[in-house]
C-alpha cells in the first residue's frame, strides 16, 4: 500500500453528519475532528450537519445530500453503539444500495489494537447510497481520528495503490446497484 506521488491529487466533496441528541455545532468535537482532517487532506468539506438519533431523520439527511449531486461521500459520527438510541446502522440499511462490509471489519480490527475487546461494541459500517459513499463512524473524536487516519485518508485518495474508492466512483451507479442504470 502506497501513495503514487507521480499522480495528481484529486479532491472529492465530502459531507460530515453528526448523529446526536445532545451535540450542537459549537461542541461537536467529533465533527470538528473530521472536518479538520478532510480539509487538511485537500478535500472539499461540502456540507456539515447534525441530526438526532432518529432513523427517519438520518435517512432523510443522507438522501437529501445524495440527491444534491455535489457530494461524493458522507462521513457520519455517532449512533453506532449498542444502546437503544444508537440507530445509524438501521437508518443506513433502510436506504443503502450496497454495504461495504470490509469497512466495518477493518475499523474494528484497528480498534481492537487500541481498545481490545471493547472494539466489538462498535457497529461502524459503510455503504453506497444513490451513488455516493457513506461511512458511519462511532461518536468519539478518537474513533473519528482512527477512521480517517487509518482507513479513509488512503481510500479517498486516488493516488492510493493498489486500489481506492475514488477510482470506482464513476461506476457506482452502473446497472445492478439497486436495480438502476446510469
Amino acid at each position: 500500500m502506497a501513495i503514487d506521488a507521480s499522480a495528481p491529487f484529486q479532491p472529492i466533496s465530502i459531507a460530515v453528519l453528526t448523529i446526536s441528541d445532545t451535540r450542537t455545532l459549537q461542541d461537536d468535537k467529533s465533527g470538528d475532528t473530521l472536518a479538520k482532517r478532510i480539509t487538511e487532506a485537500g478535500h472539499h468539506l461540502t456540507a456539515r450537519g447534525i441530526v438526532t438519533d432518529d432513523i427517519a431523520a438520518i435517512g432523510e439527511q443522507i438522501l437529501s445530500w445524495a440527491s444534491a449531486g455535489n457530494i461524493d461521500a458522507v462521513i457520519t459520527t455517532g449512533g453506532t453503539g449498542l444502546t437503544g438510541r444508537d440507530v445509524t446502522p438501521e437508518a443506513l440499511r433502510n436506504i443503502m444500495d450496497k454495504e461495504i462490509e470490509g469497512f466495518g471489519e477493518a475499523f474494528r480490527w484497528i480498534s481492537w489494537q487500541k481498545i481490545g475487546t471493547s472494539a466489538m461494541q462498535s457497529r461502524a459500517m459503510a455503504c453506497v447510497v444513490k451513488g455516493i459513499y457513506v461511512f458511519a463512524l462511532p461518536g468519539s473524536p478518537s474513533a473519528c481520528r482512527d477512521g480517517w487516519d487509518d482507513l479513509l485518508s488512503a481510500q479517498l485518495d486516488l493516488r492510493h495503490k493498489p486500489c481506492n474508492f475514488v477510482e470506482i466512483m464513476p461506476r457506482l451507479m452502473e446497472q445492478g446497484i439497486g436495480g438502476r442504470s446510469s
